[in-house]
C-alpha cells in the first residue's frame, strides 16, 4: 500500500484491507516502488483474519533500515477486546465527508454509521486536515521522484527484461527500459525524472518534502483531539475496468481519501460498510495513531458486527 493499493481495491470488493503504520512490517524483498511510502499488510474477509495475519508479518527485521523495533502486539487477542465508548472519542474528517467529488451514498452511510456509534456512547468530534487537499499533488511529486530513483536499476543489465537486439550498450538500456516498462510506469518514471531535475527540485520536490510534513502535523493535532478517525476510503464504489485508464488525472484522484495516511505513515484499514444501489461495496476507513493498529482494528470490528 504505496498510496492506497490495499485499502482502495478493498473497498471495492467489499473486503478488509489494511495498511499498518509504515516501519511495523519489513520491507525486504518488496520491489520498491517508492520506499518512504510503500507499506505491506493483508487482505482478508475479517478483521479479525487480518489481525492474525498481521501478528505473523510485524516486527523488526535488520534487514529493513526502515524496519521499526515497536514491538509488536499479539493481535489476534487484542482485536477482540471491546473499546469503551466513554473513553473514546472517534473523529471525523470534514475535508473529507465534504467533498464535492463523494458519491453520494457513501456520504450518507458514513454519516448513518457515525449516528450508530453516538447511540452507541461514543463521542463524535469533526476534525479538520487543512492540508489535505494538496495530498494527491504531494503524494504524487514524492511517489514518482522515489520511483525514478527506484526503478533506475532495472537497465536489463543487473535486473529486469532484457532486449534481445541491441548495438552497443546504451541501445541495450534504452531498448530494455522502452519494453520493459508499461505506458503509466514510464509516465512515473518520467515524472519523477523531472521533479528531481537541477531547476525544478526546489520548487517541486523540496516544497512536497514540507508539505508533507505540515500532513503530518495535521494528523498529530487532530490525535491531541480524537483517538481514532473514521473516513471513506473511495470516493466512489467500484468504476468499470478500463473505465478511466485513457485519463491519469481522473484516476490518480481516486485516491484522494487514502494517501494521506501515506504521508503521514499512520495505520489505516478499510472494511466493508453496506452497498450502494447498483449493489457495489461501500468502503469505510479507520485510521489510528501510529503503531496502534489494535485500536484501529477494535473500531474496525465493532463497525463491522454493529453497524
Amino acid at each position: 500500500d504505496t498510496g492506497g493499493s490495499i485499502r482502495q481495491p478493498a473497498a471495492f470488493c467489499g473486503v478488509v484491507g489494511l495498511k499498518p503504520t509504515y516501519g511495523r512490517v519489513s520491507r525486504y524483498g518488496l520491489t520498491a516502488f517508492a520506499s518512504s511510502f510503500d507499506t505491506i499488510g493483508p487482505f482478508a474477509n475479517s478483521v479479525e483474519d487480518a489481525a492474525l495475519i498481521l501478528e505473523m508479518m510485524a516486527g523488526w527485521d535488520r534487514n529493513d533500515s526502515t524496519s521499526v523495533k515497536n514491538p509488536a502486539v499479539h493481535y489476534t487477542s487484542v482485536s477482540e477486546e471491546k473499546l469503551t465508548p466513554g473513553e473514546i472519542t472517534i473523529g471525523y474528517i470534514d475535508e473529507f465527508i465534504n467533498n464535492a467529488g463523494l458519491q453520494d451514498e457513501i456520504k450518507e452511510r458514513i454519516f448513518e454509521i457515525i449516528d450508530l456509534l453516538k447511540k452507541e456512547g461514543f463521542k463524535i468530534k469533526e476534525i479538520h486536515l487543512p492540508h489535505a487537499k494538496y495530498s494527491i499533488q504531494t503524494y504524487y511529486i514524492l511517489t514518482t521522484a522515489e520511483a525514478s530513483s527506484n526503478l533506475a536499476r532495472y537497465d536489463g543489465a543487473r535486473y529486469g527484461v532484457r532486449a534481445k537486439e541491441a548495438a552497443v550498450t546504451e541501445d541495450m538500456y534504452v531498448n530494455s527500459r522502452t519494453e520493459g516498462f508499461g505506458n503509466e510506469v514510464k509516465r512515473r518514471i518520467m515524472l519523477g525524472t523531472y521533479v528531481l531535475s537541477a531547476g525544478y527540485y526546489d520548487a517541486y520536490y523540496k516544497k512536497a518534502q514540507k508539505v508533507r510534513r505540515l500532513i503530518k502535523e495535521d494528523f498529530e493535532k487532530a490525535f491531541e483531539k480524537v483517538d481514532l478517525i473514521i473516513s471513506p476510503a473511495t470516493p466512489t464504489t467500484a468504476f468499470k475496468i478500463g473505465e478511466k485508464a485513457d485519463d491519469p488525472l481522473e484516476m490518480y484522484l481516486n485516491d484522494i481519501f487514502t494517501t494521506s495516511s501515506n504521508l503521514s505513515g499512520n495505520p489505516a484499514i478499510s472494511i466493508p460498510a453496506g452497498k450502494d444501489t447498483k449493489g457495489l461495496p461501500i468502503g469505510l476507513q479507520v485510521i489510528g495513531k501510529d503503531f496502534d493498529e489494535a485500536g484501529v482494528m477494535k473500531l474496525a470490528s465493532l463497525i463491522m458486527h454493529n453497524c
